[in-house]
């Protein structure tokens, strides 16, 4: 099952490892059993350090469950399928994980959940296929890593159909947590951390015992990372917080406009983007989420959602951009459960089925045109009369025999029946007639809102909550600079967020450098 250069990688990867892992299968049938127990021997053979071996275990799911145990943990991190795909690279962080392999955390992170006393019992529906899935199962199984008290186990959906009808799952990732829903949609690390510390919130303490910082960067997408390495070059004392690395990066399979790299995946791109951060002498502090800046005595105080506090001479807001919501009745409460905005990764819970992408634009045509080779059918709803997709992506999307384009169509709601999504309800601009469309998902796909809640109030800002910089990245606020999609700069592209953060990070420096105070003027112009 695994080629040579992967096997090669697997070896070189787990040469880490410094005591001995066992990966126990459950000794019972399944008609995947055999291939499970040829993956897992290929696996095995990659290591001395690791040993299959088959037990009759209560406390696996089925015969195609497996657990990856280390000599101090029995059962804390399960996979129930076989990991290939996009999940391969979990199971062979986990192994290594359980395996003595240093789990990378921040330092209140893992005191967080070092605390943790009460059993903390995860379960996580994956896709094969889902590129947003690893993470979560990776970020949980780190946790369980450090605390018996934490336990992970993946669920591959395709081979629990029961399970997933049962608890009428729609969306990947789906995460449990002692047998309630405790996420689902569109979650990271950062959203996993942040509803761990509502639950067992930590004493915050006054500021950070740390030497104050010259730049501090927001965001580790390509601008906050070019901010970054750009920074340290300069000799600069740098932190990067961030919910999770990569930003938007991670969620975009297919990239083919980065110029000098000819095609990559979006999941690759990041991870090389978290290679160069982490070779540079650079404090990462993820997957965190800042809550407000505040300045004292000319020095910003940058607190974080677990109560940290960063101390810094000049800040680069780089936080990038979230998917926009359509703010109608129904959306959030359904989210998981039929309304999606990935669908790459929910896409397959629809197969055969009627669906419904919402937004005209490249993203909603690219969207409607991966769905159609996978659900019944597929209507795309634009709320302007024309469609503002590329034409080449137009002319295919009618060219599809399965994709209906309505245009000129206001959503209003989404309807739902016994929990799930029934129907789209919009309104025809034009005959103001209100319609109701027959549908089992919706993908919204409407643009992007700016990761700027947090510093609205200390710089300018405009629309939707664009930081208004100037041609040096300066805002309205001397010591706070910002780049990339949280600004008003135009042409929301990787190659440009890298430029921002470089031009960031330069007149970071100059500020620092000469002391220079950054003019007014410029700012106010750009609004």
């Amino acid at each position: 099952m695994l080629n040579p250069e992967m096997i090669a990688a697997v070896r070189h990867y787990l040469t880490a490892m410094t005591q001995p892992v066992e990966l126990v299968v459950a000794a019972q049938g399944h008609s995947k059993r055999a291939e499970l127990l040829a993956f897992l021997a290929e696996i095995a053979g990659c290591s001395e350090q690791i040993s299959v071996v088959e037990r009759a275990e209560p406390a696996l799911r089925s015969g195609v469950s497996f657990a990856v145990n280390g000599p101090n943990s029995e059962e804390g991190v399960v996979f129930s399928g076989i990991p290939g795909g996009h999940e391969f690279n979990s199971l062979i962080l986990a192994i290594a994980q359980q395996g003595g392999v240093t789990v990378a955390v921040d330092e209140a992170i893992g005191r967080l959940l070092t605390a943790v006393a009460e059993p903390l019992q995860f379960e996580v529906f994956v896709s094969l296929g889902c590129h947003n899935c690893p993470e979560v199962v990776q970020t949980l199984n780190g946790f369980a890593a450090l605390n018996p008290q934490i336990r992970c186990e993946m669920i591959d959906g395709a081979l629990f159909p029961e399970l997933i009808a049962e608890r009428d799952i729609q969306g990947v990732p789906s995460v449990y947590l002692n047998g309630e829903l405790f996420a689902n949609g569109k979650i990271d690390a950062g959203v996993i951390v942040d509803k761990l510390l509502q639950r067992q919130p930590q004493p915050a303490p006054a500021q950070s015992d740390g030497e104050v910082q010259d730049v501090t960067v927001i965001g580790a997408g390509p601008a906050g990372v070019s901010a970054a390495i750009y920074s340290a070059r300069k000799g600069l004392k740098v932190t990067v917080i961030a919910d999770r690395i990569g930003g938007q990066v991670k969620d975009t399979l297919a990239i083919e406009n980065l110029i000098a790299v000819a095609a990559v995946q979006g999941p690759a791109l990041a991870a090389q983007l978290e290679a160069q951060l982490r070779a540079h002498p650079i404090s990462l502090k993820t997957p965190l989420r800042v809550e407000r800046i505040e300045q004292h005595d000319g020095i910003e105080h940058i607190v974080l959602n677990n109560g940290e506090q960063v101390r810094s001479r000049t800040v680069i807001v780089a936080s990038g951009a979230r998917w926009r919501e359509l703010g109608v009745p129904g959306e959030r409460e359904h989210i998981g459960a039929g309304v999606a905005y990935c669908p790459h990764c929910d896409g397959p819970f629809f197969a055969g089925k009627d669906v419904a992408v919402v937004g005209g634009g490249n993203s909603g045509i690219e969207a409607a045109l991966d769905l159609a080779g996978i659900v019944k059918s597929v209507t795309v709803v634009e709320f302007m009369p024309t469609l503002k997709a590329d034409q080449v992506l137009i002319d295919k999307a009618r060219a599809t025999e399965n994709i209906t384009l309505l245009t000129n169509a206001a959503v209003e709601q989404v309807v739902a029946a016994n929990g799930a999504v029934s129907h789209l309800a919009y309104r025809r601009r034009d005959s103001g007639e209100r319609v109701e469309l027959p549908v089992a998902g919706l993908f919204v796909q409407i643009g992007l809102v700016p990761n700027t809640q947090f510093i609205r109030e200390r710089v300018a800002t405009r629309g939707g909550g664009e930081i208004i910089v100037d041609e040096k990245c300066r805002t309205s606020v001397p010591t706070i600079f910002a780049a990339g999609d949280a600004t008003t700069v135009p042409y929301k592209q990787i190659v440009v967020a890298m430029g921002e953060g470089a031009k960031a990070a330069l007149a970071a420096y100059e500020q620092i450098l000469l002391g220079t105070q950054q003019p007014a003027e410029p700012v106010a112009a750009a609004a």
